[in-house]
């Protein structure tokens, strides 16, 4: 899966679980859900960062594309 698949996907897994009063904060709230998941994802693989190189460079895409979303 490329990164900007596995962004939508993460995204769109939130924005089913959050709720809010406006599309634009349930947008807000499933964007920022998405990126905690995926700085865990990242702070987790960074423990053996020279094994999790190339986790840590899709990963970091991932988080890319999900701020463009």
């Amino acid at each position: 899966m490329i990164p900007k698949e596995k962004a939508k996907e993460l995204y769109d897994k939130y924005f089913e679980l959050v709720e809010a009063y406006s599309s634009e904060q349930q947008e807000y709230n499933a964007r920022k859900a998405a990126l905690i998941a995926v700085s865990e994802i990242l702070e987790a693989l960074e423990e053996n960062h020279w094994q999790n190189r190339l986790m840590m460079i899709y990963y970091c895409e991932v988080k890319q594309e999900i701020n463009k979303l």
